[in-house]
């Protein structure tokens, strides 16, 4: 697997079949779409237009939360319902109950609203409509999810609902008192706890509006300029390879959120080059895929958990920001440190490639690009809100994109009445952009419709308190072992459900735990939404390793073991930040009233202990410090990483001293016979 290149490599071109097998792991996570043509794909395409228009509305008007969150779940299901057959079977086509479920979605939504005041107050004891309509709901939430997300997410979610259903009859310590339909109802469809509820107030309010703005960057031609840009500034150099993967992961990643996209966009130009420097099939998927790990967990989007941080904690977004961002530069610092020890692993001195063009060149015809990327976070600092911060931001996309012609997202034909009017309006990238940023939330947001079930039963049961009382008493009520049984929890779910919903999962059952062990809530919070990310890169769910391989032909389980060598580095260091209070400086204290009084020492010493941590197990897992190393060295360096992870003062000069000892014995040892 270390073999080093052939400097003799031709040029691999990435085929059509490797990126339509990738396409099919994107399709995993997003869901296998139909491709309508005719005027059912104008029909749809238009909805989904509308969709956008409303939600952009949303974040300038004012619309009640009773107006807001049923209308988003109505849009949501009835594309759903089009958009996405029954089973493959049917695919690019609509069928006649699939207009109905979608008519189906509609009519429950207008009930609601008819409803008024009424309707809300008889939640306690529903009418047999208010029964009929809501059942429909929840079994329609369940289908959608099915659509778009395949069969666990929806049998997870059934689980909770037959444990709210059928309480009493459950052994200690989960029984409780059980509820009947009506009750379930009341609270799933007729309230703001149950399916309306937080996580779907956030796609409504928050994740639809990023996701049109990452179509608006998209379909402006940013995603590739941020790859050009990479490759331009890296190119040429012994470690370009791999530094272009890092820097193109964090640019492309920030605005997306998406780990499986940004892998897919990023191996289709990035592989030909790591093959020729000497990675193998498996190495060069693994660091893909570690690239698209970090656009789940980079700002300023961070994905969609990050905007239900926020929500639950009942903090600024611009807060989740900062906490995110030690803990970002941790994470690209070690993938940073394996690339550069792949260098001298994979002997890549002597590979050199040509520019796209000058860093200088390709700024000064596009720099506007990068304005786009910074403009969420400096309206945020403006004083602006998240939803009005992305609002603007996308309006500073729109603009700025007609600076040049090949950018603009409405041909300059249609202002100097050349062609059909018409023609240049809907075929422009303005409306696919409009569109497609419809149509992406629809698969996060159907997790949240359903994850607002799960929410609302834990709620209503008191499973919560009871989970976190059953792994307190199995830990003895010591916190590192409630950390990594937490964790632990976190990654289990996170194998059968996408990163939101294990997020959401976890966040109502597993973090009381941690809270009432003294962990902050914010830092709770964080630990499981970093463990949460796992699940992209955890089999059998595995889609960015997954995708990868498709693309560079390597095997998906040995890609995946090779992504986990360049990701757990970092995903050590939430670790950090719940086992002490010193650990919280790494999250900058979680808010910008707290990080004004912060003792910026402390933060520094912290951050410079987990860098040396993550530094130490980059070195020890690549088996490559100064030099190749003796298995001694590697398990000093190992055990180093770890000691250095536990926020303590014995186990960092353990760490320290390890680290230089290891070190030294590499200074002063000649041999430099490759070590096997």
């Amino acid at each position: 697997m270390n073999q080093p290149p052939t400097q003799s490599t031709p040029d691999l071109v990435v085929s059509q079949e490797s990126l339509l097998k990738a396409e099919e792991f994107i399709e995993a996570e997003e869901g296998a779409a139909n491709k309508l043509k005719g005027w059912l794909g104008i029909f749809v395409t238009a909805v989904a237009f509308l969709m956008s228009v409303f939600h952009l509305y949303t974040a300038y008007g004012i619309v009640p939360t009773y107006t807001l969150r049923p209308v988003h779940v109505g849009f949501v299901l009835f594309l759903c319902f089009l958009m996405f057959p029954i089973s493959t079977r049917f695919r690019h086509r609509v069928m006649w109950w699939d207009w109905l479920a979608a008519a189906l979605s509609i009519a429950v939504v207008v009930y609601l609203m008819l409803g008024g005041d009424d309707f809300t107050d008889r939640n306690t004891s529903p009418e047999p409509w208010d029964i009929v309509f809501g059942v429909s709901l929840i079994v329609m939430v369940l289908e959608a999810m099915r659509r778009t997300n395949g069969w666990i997410m929806p049998i997870i979610t059934s689980t909770f609902i037959l444990y709210a259903l059928f309480g009493p009859y459950l052994p200690a310590p989960w029984t409780h008192k059980g509820y009947e339909i009506g009750r379930l109802v009341g609270v799933m469809y007729m309230t703001l706890e149950g399916i309306y509820g937080v996580a779907v107030d956030v796609s409504a309010s928050l994740i639809i509006l990023f996701t049109i703005f990452g179509a608006f960057l998209q379909y402006s031609g940013a995603g590739k300029f941020y790859i050009d840009f990479s490759f331009s500034a890296m190119g040429g150099k012994p470690t370009g390879a791999g530094r272009t993967v890092v820097l193109a992961s964090f640019l492309l990643g920030g605005p997306s959120g998406s780990g499986v996209a940004t892998t897919v966009t990023l191996g289709a130009v990035a592989y030909p080059m790591l093959a020729k420097v000497g990675y193998d099939k498996n190495t060069a998927g693994g660091l893909l895929a570690a690239g698209g790990l970090g656009a789940i967990i980079s700002p300023p989007v961070l994905g969609a958990a990050a905007f239900l941080i926020a929500e639950f904690l009942k903090i600024s977004y611009l807060d989740v920001l900062l906490m995110a961002v030690i803990p970002t530069l941790l994470f690209y610092l070690a993938l940073f440190l394996m690339v550069e020890i792949d260098a001298r692993k994979y002997n890549m001195g002597n590979t050199t490639f040509d520019k796209i063009d000058t860093v200088w060149n390709l700024t000064r015809k596009y720099w506007y690009h990068f304005l786009s990327l910074i403009s969420i976070v400096f309206f945020m600092l403006w004083g602006f809100s998240p939803v009005l911060s992305v609002f603007w931001a996308t309006v500073v996309s729109f603009f700025t994109s007609f600076l040049r012609r090949d950018t603009a997202l409405i041909s300059y034909d249609l202002f100097t009445g050349k062609g059909s009017f018409t023609k240049h309006l809907f075929q422009s990238p303005f409306v696919k952009a409009m569109e497609a940023g419809s149509v992406g939330v629809l698969n996060v947001a159907a997790t949240c419709a359903g994850a607002g079930i799960i929410v609302g039963v834990v709620t209503l049961t008191g499973l919560g308190l009871k989970f976190s009382s059953i792994v307190i008493d199995y830990a003895g009520g010591n916190l590192l072992l409630t950390a990594i049984f937490t964790s632990l929890v976190v990654w289990i779910v996170g194998l059968a459900v996408p990163v939101t919903a294990s997020y959401i999962i976890c966040a109502v059952i597993a973090a009381p735990a941690l809270i009432k062990l003294g962990v902050p809530d914010f830092a709770a919070h964080m630990f499981i939404f970093y463990y949460a990310v796992l699940s992209e890169v955890s089999p059998p769910t595995a889609l960015s390793p997954f995708a990868a391989a498709a693309i560079t032909g390597g095997d998906p389980y040995k890609t995946t073991l090779q992504c986990w060598k360049y990701t757990v580095p970092a995903f050590l260091v939430p670790f950090m930040f719940v086992l002490d209070p010193s650990g919280q400086g790494l999250l900058l204290m979680g808010s910008t009233k707290a990080l004004a009084a912060a003792n910026w020492w402390s933060i520094a010493e912290v951050t410079l202990t987990a860098a040396i941590g993550v530094a130490a197990l980059a070195g020890g897992f690549q088996g490559w410090a100064l030099k190749r190393m003796t298995v001694l060295e590697r398990w000093m360096l190992i055990v180093a990483g770890f000691a250095l992870m536990y926020p303590s003062g014995m186990a960092d000069l353990i760490g320290f001293g390890l680290v230089t000892a290891a070190l030294a014995m590499q200074f002063f040892r000649t041999d430099e016979k490759p070590i096997r």
